[in-house]
């Protein structure tokens, strides 16, 4: 509880940038380094901690720790305790947490559209599901209705097209009218955002489709990385 009691105090509104226009405030909130994708982890769902520095491979444990007590803070998180049989503690979002949602997706396709962003480097499952988020492209609107169920590496979500309206949730067990399965979130990614074909995936990378087949492929043709933006001025 000191410690706690001793970070409320010094997380006084100004602290860093003696501004109250509500972006510095932000900055104050989500600008401390890897506290943004702390954030990004939990947006679709609660989870371990132990969940969190998998997803987070480069955070240490004690960092890790000082953000979630950070960000807790700050009202953006909270520490709960699962009902049993589990009875494990876990980290969630409160509903102001959940509402930076937009804003975190509105930064990553800016950023993306930067000549300097590299989508090849390591992302995480719920990075990717939250990619999807901001990456559809208009076709998804005259998407038929569908299920897509995705095993990462172990981590189940599913994607839903419902009248137009796309959605991803984290789920306990990967189902729907078609199933990809991949022991990361990087196969996938290749079949959204690089022009890779299913059967090049699976054959090069270990992707696994079952169910309807047609409609995954049809999954993996709404959506794309914005093009890019010159940023050199000239």
């Amino acid at each position: 509880m000191k410690l706690q009691k001793e970070t409320k105090k010094d997380l006084a509104h100004g602290k860093w940038y003696g501004d109250a226009c509500g972006t510095a405030f932000g900055l104050e909130v989500l600008g401390e380094r890897w506290s943004m994708l702390v954030v990004r982890e939990l947006m679709l769902g609660a989870r371990r901690f132990s969940d969190l520095r998998a997803s987070l491979p480069g955070i240490s444990a004690k960092v890790l720790t000082e953000r979630l007590e950070t960000l807790a803070v700050w009202g953006v998180l909270e520490r709960k305790q699962t009902p049993p049989p589990a009875s494990v503690q876990v980290y969630e979002l409160t509903e102001w947490g959940y509402a930076a949602d937009k804003a975190i997706n509105e930064l990553g396709r800016w950023a993306a559209r930067s000549c300097h962003h590299d989508p090849n480097l390591p992302l995480s499952a719920s990075s990717l599901m939250a990619s999807m988020r901001t990456m559809q492209l208009p076709a998804l609107a005259d998407a038929p209705d569908m299920t897509i169920g995705f095993d990462l590496g172990g981590e189940a979500y599913q994607a839903t097209v419902r009248e137009g309206q796309f959605s991803t949730r984290r789920v306990a067990e990967a189902c729907g009218d078609a199933v990809l399965r991949a022991s990361s979130a990087r196969p996938v990614a290749g079949a959204l955002y690089s022009g890779m074909t299913l059967e090049m995936l699976e054959a090069e990378a270990g992707l696994v489709i079952e169910g309807d087949r047609a409609l995954a492929k049809r999954f993996t043709t709404m959506f794309a990385l914005p093009p890019k933006l010159d940023a050199s001025g000239d």
